[in-house]
């Protein structure tokens, strides 16, 4: 396999300068923009859906929702999520040229996409993550933009207005040279989407993170030094989101939410002020560094701008295994302390675990158990360690001859424990964190521990609205129905929100009925043996492709950029 772009680490992409000059067409095109759909797994949150009537999927794709803003205004512009709804005979037919973007777990789909297009005789082009990390995986492709939002992106829209949908004789490469300063993008195309078909909402603050991880390819594709929008950019797409629907929820999809303290803390006051002029209609949720923790008066106006919900990538409870994959951040301070401090704020934290390193032993399973226990973390990301492309894991594990591209397999790493021990013990790990009462019990940890530390929101026109109040009724209906009379663990569901009902507490019974039912669910189809060990697998995902997408509340990269 050639992964020559792989083999150094990728050299930082300098900013435009003297801002960017709007291209001006002088042919009208017609574009078809799809995001193509996710294969079900842990993060897509799919056993959900039926609870919540109108959701479809994760969260909007915010990079191809940017380059749709982007594009000539007076083109015609179609933009189709196949996680929603699949793209028809008839779109294809209606657009010059088609575009799309992913990550490297959609590539059958991309690959469809291409294949479609094609068939209908339109030229299609690809940005994103996944090719512009390995272009090799996409010969067929006619454009391949890498790499972020810039003067490639300029170059492709003028090819496109010269050329429309005749495809090139052979595949063109637009490589970025230049980036858009992220202060100058445009706000994405929120009125191509229906708000209420999404889990959540997303928005994007900075790109890149200052760490260096073995295992993630971040830096590598987005930079170690973090670029940022203003506050002013941000509060902008809040208003364009709800414009189009409350999702109810937003998640910052930063690499790091903090990965520039000082920007954080100068957005916070701004978010805060949105939110009371407008009634709090949103919780936030974002990813950041465990060290998160170390930083009370950010804490402190988190809180009060309404984040609720934080993701860690903890990784393991295990020390030398943290420093073995340089990730040291998580060990400034006690894990299970900084779990209890975000916990003081009112912030549930979200986990990522990763079995499969080196450094573990028969008695990992058992250590992450225990961490779950003591840790009082309902949602854990448990996933089998698979090595990215462009990454120092992919790097090292290559010299070492430790890569297996067997597509049958679980994972394309050469484990130093025996392959299928590694996969039993991720196997009852998932399972057993997800057992019904395990898993209720630490919700009932969050509704006694957590959950009551979080301001008090007012009862503002936003949050009471007829369309909020007739959602909530609808979920908890389908909650009660297919949870409370006819699900398998409904006796474990009634101890808890039968109390809480009688609290009044409402709001926490539907998110922790809502999220349990997929995790529950998740887990038992891990037991059949009808899901991946490892959420970039190839394995399994290719029959049991679904409209649904991802997050992972959860490690979402829904960017192109």
């Amino acid at each position: 396999m050639n992964l020559s772009r792989n083999t150094e680490e990728l050299k930082t992409v300098p900013e435009m300068t003297g801002g960017r000059v709007p291209y001006t067409p002088r042919n009208h095109r017609r574009i078809l923009c799809i995001f193509p759909r996710y294969s079900r797994s842990f993060g897509t949150f799919h056993h959900a859906y039926p609870l919540m009537g109108t959701v479809r999927a994760f969260m909007p794709p915010q990079g191809i929702l940017l380059v749709a803003a982007y594009l000539p205004q007076s083109w015609d512009v179609h933009f189709i999520d196949e996680n929603v709804q699949p793209a028809t005979e008839e779109d294809y037919a209606w657009a010059d040229i088609v575009i799309t973007s992913g990550m490297h777990i959609q590539r059958p789909q991309i690959l469809e996409i291409n294949e479609i297009a094609h068939r209908h005789g339109k030229l299609t082009a690809l940005g994103g993550p996944s090719v512009s990390s390995c272009p090799e995986y996409y010969p067929d492709v006619d454009i391949l933009h890498l790499g972020e939002l810039g003067d490639a992106t300029d170059k492709m829209i003028a090819y496109f207005d010269e050329y429309g949908s005749q495809r090139p004789p052979q595949q063109l490469i637009f490589e970025t040279t230049a980036r858009l300063p992220l202060s100058e993008f445009p706000v994405p195309a929120y009125q191509h989407v229906r708000m209420e078909n999404y889990f959540l909402g997303s928005v994007q603050f900075s790109s890149g993170c200052p760490f260096r991880c073995e295992f993630c390819d971040i830096p590598e594709l987005y930079g170690r030094n973090p670029r940022l929008k203003t506050p002013q950019q941000i509060l902008k797409e809040l208003d364009t989101m709800l414009a189009s629907g409350n999702p109810g929820a937003v998640y910052f999809v930063d690499d790091n939410f903090i990965g520039n303290r000082r920007a954080v803390m100068e957005l916070l006051p701004h978010l805060i002020d949105w939110q009371k002029a407008n009634g709090y209609p949103l919780q936030f949720a974002c990813e950041a560094t465990l060290n998160i923790a170390q930083s009370p008066k950010l804490l402190e106006m988190m809180r009060e701008a309404y984040f609720c919900t934080i993701f860690c990538g903890i990784e393991t409870p295990e020390p030398e295994a943290l420093h073995a994959i340089h990730k040291d951040q998580n060990l400034s301070m006690p894990i299970l302390e900084a779990v209890q401090t975000l916990n003081s704020y009112g912030m549930e934290v979200v986990s990522g675990i990763i079995i499969g390193f080196d450094t573990d032993t028969p008695e990992t399973g058992d250590r992450i158990l225990e961490f779950i226990r003591a840790s009082h973390i309902p949602t854990l990301t448990i996933n089998l360690l698979h090595a990215l492309p462009r990454t120092p894991l992919w790097r090292r594990l290559e010299a070492e001859g430790r890569l297996n591209h067997d597509e049958n397999r679980e994972s394309n790493v050469e484990f130093l424990m025996p392959y299928e021990e590694v996969v039993e013990m991720w196997r009852r790990t998932i399972t057993t964190a997800y057992e019904p009462e395990f898993l209720y019990e630490r919700f009932a940890y969050q509704m006694e521990h957590t959950y009551p530390n979080r301001i008090a929101v007012p009862n503002s026109p936003a949050r009471l609205s007829r369309e909020n109040i007739l959602r909530g009724l609808r979920i908890m209906k389908n909650l009660l129905w297919h949870v409370g009379l006819w699900g398998s663990y409904r006796k474990t569901f009634w101890k808890l929100a039968w109390p809480a009902l009688k609290k009044g507490q409402i709001e926490q019974v539907i998110h922790v009925g809502v999220v349990g039912h997929h995790l529950i669910n998740f887990a038992q189809e891990c037991a059949r043996g009808d899901e991946a060990a490892s959420f970039y697998a190839q394995r399994l995902r290719q029959k049991n492709t679904t409209a649904t997408s991802p997050k992972s509340a959860i490690k979402l990269p829904v960017k192109l950029r």
